[in-house]
């Protein structure tokens, strides 16, 4: 009997160890006077992040003392019950603090977040800190206002470049002579004018008209001889010779 003892304590401190290291916080309360049922509605309160667990004094002193966690010595004392908490530790000391608020008889203690010992003051502090959910809300709402404010700077330039163009098209529109540079700018050169300033450089640059040149002259000799020989030819030229 007495090694079944044993062995049952060697389980619950083993339990306890192991809650006291995986947890990010531990609330330890006192709960004299509670109900069963006001129990169970803490419990549901903490939702399924949070244990609450009752534990014998001796029990979960040496449970903590091998989870390597000190300064809790003093608090257990009285009837324990331990919170032990997997989730926000912001929105279980919340949930104790208004359980606490609403059944007077639960009381707490202390408690230790990430290894360090907490008092009941500080507990309560922790209980007035905005949880991480809201944290995470605020910083999203603060990322967003930042893009947006980006995108406004970005914005800007281009809609002050569009407002310019539309207002340079209007004013073009009431005077073509903005197109050319102004009122008192020469209206630019009429097109034969152009020409006749591009066409030294066709010319110097016209190698192949050159030597098209002496194909029609070549053209012009060989068409001589043939328009002599047919006027001495005809009768009149003939006649002209004998007299």
């Amino acid at each position: 009997m007495a090694d079944k003892v044993r062995a049952d304590k060697a389980t619950a401190v083993a339990e306890l160890t192991e809650h006291f290291r995986a947890s990010s916080a531990t609330v330890l309360t006192e709960y004299r006077g509670l109900t069963v049922r006001q129990i169970t509605d803490l419990r549901r309160s903490l939702g399924r992040t949070t244990t609450y667990s009752v534990a014998k004094n001796t029990l979960a002193k040496r449970a903590a003392a091998d989870a390597g966690i000190a300064g809790l010595d003093e608090l257990f004392t009285g009837p324990t019950a331990l919170a032990f908490v997997s989730g926000d530790p912001v929105e279980a000391a919340k949930s104790l603090r208004e359980f606490a608020k609403a059944n007077p008889l639960l009381i707490i203690k202390g408690g230790v977040l990430d290894g360090k010992a907490l008092t009941a003051d500080e507990i309560r502090k922790l209980a007035d800190l905005e949880s991480r959910e809201v944290l995470l809300s605020k910083m999203a709402g603060a990322l967003l206002a930042s893009l947006s404010n980006a995108a406004s700077l970005f914005q800007a330039p281009i809609s002050q470049a569009a407002r310019l163009v539309e207002a340079l098209r209007l004013k073009a529109e009431a005077d073509p002579s903005v197109l050319r540079g102004g009122a008192g700018t020469p209206a630019p050169a009429p097109v034969a004018e152009v020409a006749e300033v591009e066409a030294p450089a066709a010319e110097a640059g016209a190698p192949a008209a050159e030597t098209e040149a002496p194909q029609v002259e070549v053209a012009e000799v060989v068409e001589t001889p043939a328009e002599e020989t047919s006027t001495e030819a005809t009768p009149e030229t003939a006649a002209d010779a004998e007299a």
